[in-house]
């Protein structure tokens, strides 16, 4: 019996650590001029489009406490000839 509410209880805490990865992943935060950051590591940034005008990118990292973040940002795309 013991053996058993071991494992139901690892199983029931492996789930929850599962929820909340997902949860912090799915919530994703728009970056504005003041917005405070504190990255202690960049896990990726995606790929910015070879277009001359201003595109939507994304960055996933980690902050100083490891806690998982999105971020939405703005950048101008990597097709422009006069930089």
């Amino acid at each position: 019996m013991t053996l058993a509410l071991c494992g139901v209880s690892s199983f029931a805490m492996a789930e929850e650590s599962q929820t909340k990865v997902a949860a912090q992943q799915a919530r994703v935060e728009q970056y504005t001029y003041g917005t405070h950051l504190d990255i202690a590591r960049v896990i990726s940034i995606s790929q910015i489009p070879n277009v001359c005008e201003v595109v939507p990118a994304r960055m996933v990292y980690e902050d100083s406490q490891g806690a998982r973040h999105t971020m939405s940002y703005q950048v101008m795309g990597n097709g422009c000839s006069n930089g």
